[in-house]
């Protein structure tokens, strides 16, 4: 499963929240109780799980919220955010498609209405001994996977620095750095992590595999020729991978990392390299199952993709599968243009089903949807994947830096692109039969 970030709280918080937030019924059951809605009681435990992650001293969100004192100056902004369903960045559609994920960090309808209701009453503090402790949040410079595996990475593989300029254009730093692998490994984990005071200038760090794959093999995607195949990423909102039981990836002997570093400049010079750390599986240890990494779409958007002067667009991508797959997550990607994307499945019967659609997709959040062992589609050989993609290249685009340029496939953030980041484990027919049986029969007792 591809992990979308943290550590404490189910590994699910950190690095990711902000103020906290997803659906929106803007007054309900909080209002209904007669009781006050105070800070300490009802609103400190909804900010720690959701919000503090990213809103405290030294993260990366503009304010603190760890405090009454830090969060009550802030408090119709705070509503604003909750009732628009602005924050966190949570954008799946909640009326369609699949909704079990793990690590998911958006607000209930209750939290939402409780917030709201706080503001509305004019945000009092309430009884200080109704505060919960405080988290003890974890240092930053640490690798988060960590608590999760109960060790350092078992290999880290860093770039070669990199300086950035404190000002001009983006810059892109691709070295290639050998694994130092004399053996196959399978990995269980990963983790993409640049320098603290790198985070400042690193946009993104995408990281790439190249490896000689076997006749047979189901080969990645080569997401960029001369790169590799796609492994996995640092953005914000995301930091890694976490793969389910009995499954990882597969590092082959004599492989080497091709990292693809973004940085942009921030008005002073920083000098700066990304690490990833890789856990792996005992050795001699083989999973059953084999993740493979995709870019889904990559190939056709690079193919096909334009974008017209003031006109909003859809492109569409047909990905097949030539075995029977469970898709592991879902992580749409597009730039400052991209408006929405969905994913579907088109059955060999023909049957069409939305597996998730991202009706509201935000370039700033990286935000990668990771499916629940019961949710994750699981899909016969010879469905096709079918990806549509919206970007709005119109002055009503507030992200928009020029509504009359026509806009074509590229890597700067004022290119445009589109493909979903998707780990797929291929399964035997056998194993497909096998859990879809599992899955109805769960079904029906639990009716």
């Amino acid at each position: 499963m591809l992990f979308t970030s943290g550590c404490r709280l189910g590994l699910a918080v950190v690095l990711m929240t902000t103020l906290g937030v997803i659906a929106t019924p803007a007054a309900a059951s909080a209002q209904d109780d007669a009781r006050e809605v105070t800070f300490t009681k009802d609103v400190a435990p909804i900010l720690q799980r959701s919000c503090q992650a990213c809103h405290r001293t030294g993260s990366i969100a503009p304010m603190s919220l760890l405090t009454y004192e830090e969060a009550r100056p802030w408090a119709r902004s705070i509503k604003e955010k909750v009732v628009t369903r602005g924050m966190p960045p949570w954008y799946i559609d909640r009326n369609i498609g699949i909704q079990g994920f793990k690590y998911d960090y958006s607000l209930s309808d209750d939290e939402i209405a409780t917030i709201a209701a706080w503001v509305d009453s004019g945000a009092p503090r309430g009884n200080p001994a109704d505060l919960p402790p405080p988290v003890d949040w974890p240092d930053d410079n640490v690798w988060h996977l960590a608590e999760n595996y109960g060790r350092e990475p078992d290999l880290i593989i860093s770039s070669t620095p990199w300086t950035q300029s404190a000002e001009g254009q983006d810059q892109w730093w691709a070295p290639i750095i050998e694994t130092g692998l004399t053996e196959d490994r399978w990995v269980t984990g990963m983790e993409v992590r640049p320098s603290l005071v790198g985070r400042r200038v690193t946009h993104h760090a995408v990281v790439y595999l190249q490896q000689q794959e076997e006749p047979g093999d189901f080969e990645p995607v080569v997401d960029v020729p001369g790169r590799g195949s796609y492994l996995t990423e640092f953005a914000v909102g995301k930091i890694g991978d976490v793969f389910r039981e009995n499954t990882g990836k597969l590092m082959k002997a004599g492989s080497r990392i091709s990292f693809d570093n973004h940085y942009h400049s921030v008005g002073e010079e920083i000098t700066t390299q990304t690490d990833l750390g890789v856990w792996f599986h005992p050795k001699g240890y083989v999973p059953k199952y084999r993740v493979y990494a995709s870019a889904l779409g990559v190939q056709q958007s690079m193919a096909t993709l334009d974008i017209p002067p003031g006109k909003v667009t859809t492109h569409h991508a047909y990905i097949p599968l030539r075995a029977p797959a469970r898709l592991e997550n879902y992580q749409p990607h597009m730039h400052i243009r991209g408006k929405a994307m969905s994913m579907e499945a088109i059955y060999p019967n023909g049957r069409v089903e939305m597996l998730n659609h991202v009706a509201n997709f935000d370039f700033n959040w990286h935000v990668n949807y990771v499916y629940t062992d019961d949710s994750a589609p699981v899909l016969p050989a010879g469905t096709v994947i079918h990806l549509t993609a919206w970007h709005d290249n119109t002055a009503g685009n507030r992200a928009n830096p020029d509504a009359t340029q026509w806009v074509g496939w590229g890597q700067r953030s004022y290119d445009e692109m589109y493909h979903a980041h998707v780990n797929m484990t291929y399964l035997t027919d056998e194993d497909y039969e096998q859990i879809i049986a599992d899955r109805r029969a769960r079904r029906t007792s639990n009716d």
